[in-house]
């Protein structure tokens, strides 16, 4: 077992994969800037794994080999932590701005190997494939990315009764080799430039379902997979102070499925539509790549909070106290994020499995009030910055003849020079006002799922017992002090 390089990822990418990106089909998905960014991003990510001050946070080393900590699974407070540590470590290297960075998937599959069980419960080989592939995902240290949305042709109708049968991923047959799966899956975030992506279903399946209830995993360069990126956000990701966040253009697909063969060793599941519904809460996916997410959350609140801090001190508005108002409201943001990943890690609980898993209130509770936290610093970034914000000068200006006339105009308070000002204000309209940055905010909000229903998911998951224990004492004060007095007499 090992762990990959950077340069061992990108050699990788050459496989004839089929992505689509503007109407055409790329050839080799690193001579697309757009593409080559997240590839580089991610490759820097697997670089981390060696660099010495940071391996024994990222690898684990033990008698089953050497592989990512994302793939071991927590069996202690001591490996939960740890593993919450190396995910700090990824995040914090691209700012939380990478939400499926390799180890997020990595996370879900190591839940579901745990759960070989739940597996094999439809079928034995499941619970044995899905265990192999775990094995398989240590041995080689892929990356892995994942589909699990159905297209949103009809929302108020199951998958079964949609205008076309095979919009929603749907099984067309089973042959000697494996399924024929025919349809689309959303949201392929990174999936251009994954190695393998990871089909489940997540919940919302009815009767009928079980032709559309499906888990598998196969390389992207399957024949028949085909990958449509949506349009890019960053015009020139090679304009990095302009676009500072170029690098982390999580860019999203669309995986459609064209009577693809899923070797029956690459199935983890099929057509069992009350077990689709459990299988991520089940399994304690949803828990793992939970703490992933939240941890993830705490590295972009800190991003956004020191702009904004930033900004303040660069404009000398931090001497106001309106705006001091605003820095402690995005600190205590801050603040709260990371008080929920120590609440998630500290109550957690050793599941069915055996493993000990991150406790879900916390998670449910940040993953439903950080995009509304998001929201906020985002806006306070903008009030912040203001109209500067609309009024910095190009970046080849930085650069150009003009520069040296011009370049008081455009300086700081108290030494703060014209570059530093500018490359502020660009990275906070990037993180904020950009199409990349309304794309965070989107992402945030619906990455994991309809934050109404995660609301109403957390209630109906939520043990209120001491809750309502309180409230029933509450209905029964203690005796008045008067009364108290009259007993005493008596």
């Amino acid at each position: 077992m090992t762990v990959r390089t950077g340069t061992q990822y990108l050699r990788g990418l050459h496989d004839g994969r089929e992505v689509w990106l503007g109407g055409r089909r790329v050839d080799d998905v690193l001579d697309e800037p757009v593409l080559a960014g997240a590839a580089l991003t991610v490759a820097r990510l697997y670089d981390l794994q060696h660099d010495p001050e940071l391996r024994h946070q990222l690898v684990r080393e033990d008698d089953d080999g050497v592989y990512p900590v994302s793939l071991a699974a927590p069996r202690n407070a001591q490996e939960l932590r740890a593993r919450g540590q190396a995910y700090r470590t990824t995040a914090s290297a691209t700012f939380g701005l990478l939400g499926r960075s390799p180890d997020f998937v990595n996370t879900a599959v190591t839940a579901f190997s745990s759960a070989q069980e739940f597996f094999s419960r439809t079928d034995p080989r499941f619970g044995r494939n899905v265990r192999a592939f775990h094995a398989r995902c240590r041995e080689s240290d892929p990356f892995l990315s994942h589909a699990a949305i159905n297209p949103p042709l009809n929302r108020a109708r199951a998958s079964n009764d949609q205008d076309d049968p095979f919009v929603h991923l749907r099984i067309v047959r089973e042959t000697s080799e494996g399924l024929v799966v025919r349809g689309a899956k959303l949201i392929g975030t990174l999936v251009p430039v994954a190695d393998e992506i990871v089909v489940f279903p997540l919940p919302k399946y009815a009767k009928g379902d079980e032709a559309y209830t499906v888990a598998f995993s196969v390389p992207v360069a399957t024949p028949g997979l085909r990958i449509v990126c949506r349009e890019p956000f960053v015009a020139d990701p090679t304009r990095l102070i302009s676009t500072p966040l170029a690098p982390y253009e999580e860019i999203d697909a669309t995986c459609i499925f064209d009577d693809v063969v899923v070797p029956w060793d690459r199935v983890f599941f099929h057509g069992d539509v009350d077990a689709a519904n459990r299988l991520y809460d089940v399994t304690t996916a949803r828990h793992h790549t939970g703490q992933h997410g939240i941890v993830r959350g705490a590295a972009k609140a800190e991003l956004l909070a020191g702009i904004a801090v930033a900004l303040a001190e660069m404009s000398g508005t931090n001497a106001f106290l309106h705006v001091q108002e605003m820095l402690g409201e995005v600190l205590g943001f801050l603040e709260l994020a990371k008080a929920g990943i120590l609440a998630a890690e500290a109550d957690a609980r050793t599941s069915e499995w055996g493993t000990l898993t991150p406790a879900i209130a916390p998670v449910m509770a940040l993953r439903y009030h950080f995009p509304k936290m998001t929201a906020r610093m985002i806006e306070v970034i903008q009030i912040l910055g203001g109209g500067s914000l609309l009024s910095t000068p190009a970046e080849e200006d930085l650069r150009s003849d003009l520069w040296p006339a011009i370049e008081r105009f455009y300086r700081g308070a108290d030494g703060v020079s014209a570059e530093h000002r500018v490359r502020l204000l660009k990275l906070a309209w990037d993180a904020t006002g950009s199409a990349f940055g309304q794309r965070q905010m989107q992402y945030e909000r619906y990455h994991s799922g309809d934050p109404v229903r995660l609301a109403a998911a957390q209630y109906f998951g939520y043990d209120t017992t001491s809750l309502l224990d309180t409230v029933n004492r509450a209905l029964r004060p203690a005796p008045a002090a008067a009364q108290l007095q009259q007993e005493a007499r008596t």
